[in-house]
């Protein structure tokens, strides 16, 4: 059966319109809630959010479906998307939700769903509260007596910081580096400023004022030249831009250049790979990571493993291969050993570990491969998904032909939006250019 709500990153639409509507989200509270509840106990969820204006409204609906089924809630208010992941386990909850878009703009909301072992759902069990919402939910309604409670976690944050803090090498502090951090007006405002602060950075904010609707709004990881452009003004040593929710990250070095989810994959691999902590002879990545990297690990004896796009593919890959470092170019970086999830905050500290164990400038120690050119186009499409067109697939087959071997070429639907995401590379910029636009304007050929 195919799921229609939700995508490679849980539910995600416009709010306030199908499927980001109080009663899809009320539905979801009870459908999840009854798919989580098993055996006597009280059972509990934990919500958390980042800063949109319509958080209010789907939370609450999330709580009365939660409560309607016997559920207690457990509320964070604004957090990363990992803290809520690491707290559903710390706090022994049976669900953990995230009401978040990530980099989308705040007129689009969305739902995460999290296991009781802070690892996101897996398509079986997100077709099962599917299913369970469309076949009716009046019978699994909990008596008066066992209706769930709702309390806030004041300190939920403070508990997120000393995580994170611990992630970072005890002999080691970031006393004397000016750092950038920008927070993307999102989640992680208050507690990623708060853990560079206490590890002795001098910090210089950037995206701290969340108003409700200026979330990813000219700054975060999907645009960093804010960031950028603070580390230029204060000669900074270092620039973190996190998107909305926090679980993934892009980087700077003093010079401005920027720090990709590759580049951090090629810097922690070597790292790691020396000291013996790197687990299963390489890392993960996904089919869009460059070509560079692959290239980068082959010749220090490492592997590079490819996933499909989305962290909870490049998580699943790590499981089963016995990986402790995944990630993707966008700057989804999962370490095991710590986490869960992605989570941005936790790779920056990992990349400045690096950096204050060898004394180097980051524009030495970050910059770790030349990547292959490459070059990505987005068409956005309504109605019928334009790759199922004859002549769509027939011009993609002619443009891998052109390549000849000296690259290739990725056409995928987003999972997320109406989008089709088209990605060239090789070592033919020119070449690569050309294919990419070619195949996009069929595609927007195909949808007029």
């Amino acid at each position: 059966m195919t799921r229609k709500l939700f995508g490679t990153d849980g539910i995600r639409g416009m709010a306030n319109a199908v499927p980001m509507t109080a009663e899809i989200a009320l539905k979801v509270g009870m459908a999840a809630g009854r798919v989580f509840t098993r055996g006597e106990y009280r059972h509990r969820v934990v919500i958390g959010k980042d800063t949109r204006l319509s958080g209010y409204m789907i939370e609450s609906a999330l709580v009365a479906g939660f409560t309607s089924v016997g559920m207690d809630v457990f509320l964070f208010g604004p957090l990363p998307t990992p803290a809520v992941a690491m707290l559903a386990r710390s706090l022994r909850a049976d669900l953990g939700v995230m009401i978040s878009a990530s980099h989308n703009p705040f007129t689009d909301n969305g739902i995460k769903l999290f296991g009781p072992d802070g690892q996101k759902l897996s398509d079986e069990r997100e077709q099962e509260v599917e299913t369970l919402m469309e076949n009716g939910l009046e019978d699994g309604l909990a008596s008066p007596a066992k209706i769930g409670r709702a309390r806030r976690i004041d300190d939920a944050g403070a508990r997120y910081i000393e995580f994170a803090k611990r992630t970072f090498p005890k002999h080691l502090r970031l006393d004397g580096l000016r750092i950038v951090i920008d927070c993307a007006n999102g989640a992680a405002y208050k507690v990623a400023p708060a853990v560079l602060w206490e590890l002795g950075a001098d910090i210089f904010t950037v995206g701290v004022d969340p108003n409700g609707m200026n979330i990813n709004q000219d700054v975060g990881s999907t645009a960093p030249e804010a960031m950028i452009a603070k580390v230029r003004e204060t000669r900074a040593d270092f620039g973190i831009a996190l998107d909305g929710d926090a679980d993934r990250v892009v980087m700077a070095d003093e010079k401005g250049h920027m720090i990709d989810g590759d580049q951090i994959l090629a810097l922690i691999a070597s790292s790691w790979a020396k000291t013996g902590r790197l687990q299963g002879g390489g890392v993960v990545g996904t089919v869009m990571s460059n070509i560079g990297l692959e290239r980068f690990l082959v010749g220090r004896g490492l592997k590079l493993v490819r996933a499909q796009v989305g962290d909870r593919y490049v998580i699943e890959h790590m499981r089963d291969g016995g990986f402790n470092v995944g990630g993707e170019q966008s700057g989804h970086i999962i370490f095991s050993d710590f986490i869960t999830t992605g989570d941005g905050l936790i790779a920056a500290l990992q990349v400045l570990a690096v950096i204050a164990e060898e004394r180097l400038p980051a524009s030495e120690a970050a910059h770790m491969f030349e990547p292959a050119p490459q070059f990505m186009e987005n068409v956005r499409f309504k109605g019928v998904e334009p790759l199922s067109n004859s002549e769509v697939k027939e011009r993609i087959r002619a443009c891998e032909s052109r390549l000849n071997g000296s690259g290739r070429i990725l056409v995928r639907k987003s999972g997320t939006e109406p989008v089709i995401r088209i990605m060239g590379e090789g070592d033919d910029e020119k070449l690569v250019r050309q294919v990419v636009r070619d195949i996009a304007n069929i595609i927007r050929s195909a949808t007029a």
